[in-house]
């Protein structure tokens, strides 16, 4: 069937940062715990040989933004296996192979940056000989309570100088190695209840100093972030995203969002009006709640407030295909100019994603959650019209990058 996005501002170019893309399809953070065993040390941190496939294979349609899945700052930002770093040579050498690999593809990538927190597994920072911290010590539920005692590492506020050291030197020398691997964008992960986006609700930041208390203070940290950041990469190369509706891990909604968002978006505007514009920023829809699809009848709000806040680039994302395949919210949201639509679950089975919804929506192959976050290549890389042995692929886990497997 005839795609309704095929003549539309969809596949337009648009001017992102400093780079031009060919269409407005984005594909968006998602977290498949596919990373590698460094030989040189006792973590799971390095990108391995099956994310060098996945973005490869994701790039496929030339001129494409991808947006890595979330990778962390540093040893402290963490708190799960499997999950990518990027605060090491080895890692950013690793990095810059798959950047080359989608480059090859001539699309694009970002680097999502992200400091879990409250969020992160006791249990793993224990063993890496890691703190458990947050912005304020309050645990998300009971079950990281009982996590945190029973490791016997329990959560504490990060202090003012450990603040100072998480944007001078953590984010600092993550953003330094993303643009040493080749990176188009860095974004930071400021969304769904980590570290960021814990500052920024008031039942999760109780601070009393600083950077607690007002609508102004709870976006202190972050735009101090921001604007150390930008004096070590190019601002334009900068990026954040942001879930103002999203009640998940602990973060709840006491009051309308719109308020402090707005804030925060409008410093950025300020930022950006004065010359130093973040490459774009990016929102989820409430139609969605961290991994659970929101009816429309529960819907809570809409993210309509941020076009007149911010007036750079958005990156919108959040179960686009709930109107397939008419995609009437696609088009509306594009047809002001300036607005980037994204897609995770459905580019996990659909590689060519960007092809489909150009030509054929009703090719899309649905996605199959329970092989998301798996050790193995099976549900990972498998999607790309050829046959596979699932035995085989089953048994396929992720290795650090042979220099062979760099030239896809």
């Amino acid at each position: 069937m005839p795609s309704p996005l095929k003549d539309t501002l969809v596949f337009e170019p648009i001017k992102v940062g400093d780079v031009t893309l060919s269409n407005r399809i984005v594909l968006c953070p998602t977290t498949r715990f596919r990373a590698a065993k460094s030989p040189n040390e006792d973590s799971h941190h390095l990108p391995s040989d099956l994310i060098l496939d996945h973005y490869a294979q994701r790039g496929q349609y030339p001129g494409t933004l991808l947006v890595t899945e979330a990778t962390y700052v540093s040893p402290q930002a963490g708190g799960y296996d499997g999950v990518p770093g990027i605060y090491t040579a080895e890692q950013t050498k690793a990095w810059k192979k798959v950047v080359d690999g989608v480059h090859a593809k001539r699309s694009f990538i970002s680097l999502q940056a992200w400091f879990l927190g409250r969020v992160g597994d006791p249990r793993v920072l224990k063993k890496e000989g890691q703190k458990y911290v947050s912005v304020s010590p309050i645990y998300p539920d009971d079950r990281a309570k009982h996590l945190s005692e029973k490791a016997g590492l329990p959560l504490t506020e990060l202090s003012i100088e450990d603040l100072k050291q998480i944007i001078h030197q953590d984010y600092a020398v993550a953003a330094k190695n993303a643009m040493e691997a080749g990176f188009d964008f860095f974004e930071l992960h400021g969304a769904h209840g980590y570290l960021l986006d814990t500052f920024l609700h008031e039942n999760t930041n109780q601070r009393t100093d600083q950077y607690g208390g007002s609508i102004e203070n709870r976006a202190r940290f972050i735009l101090e972030l921001i604007d150390h950041l930008s004096t070590v990469i190019p601002p334009s190369k900068l990026a954040i995203r942001l879930s103002p509706w999203a009640e998940i891990q602990g973060v709840v909604e006491e009051t309308s969002p719109i308020p402090q968002f707005s804030y925060l978006l409008a410093q950025l505007q300020k930022r950006s009006d004065n010359g130093k514009a973040l490459g774009y920023v990016s929102v989820v829809e409430p139609r969605v709640q961290g991994v659970v699809t929101v009816s429309q009848e529960s819907i809570k709000g809409t993210n309509d407030f941020v076009e007149s806040v911010w007036k750079g680039v958005t990156l919108r994302a959040g179960n686009y295909t709930y109107d397939a395949p008419e995609f009437n919210q696609i088009k509306k949201d594009v047809s002001n100019g300036r607005t980037l639509v994204g897609f995770s679950r459905y580019f996990t089975s659909n590689p060519d994603l960007v092809y489909k919804l150009k030509n054929d929506p009703s090719k899309l192959v649905k996605y199959d959650r329970k092989l998301f976050y798996q050790p193995f290549n099976w549900g990972y890389n498998t999607y790309d019209g050829q046959t596979y042995d699932e035995e085989i692929e089953r048994k396929r886990y992720a290795h650090p990058i042979k220099r062979s497997e760099a030239n896809l």
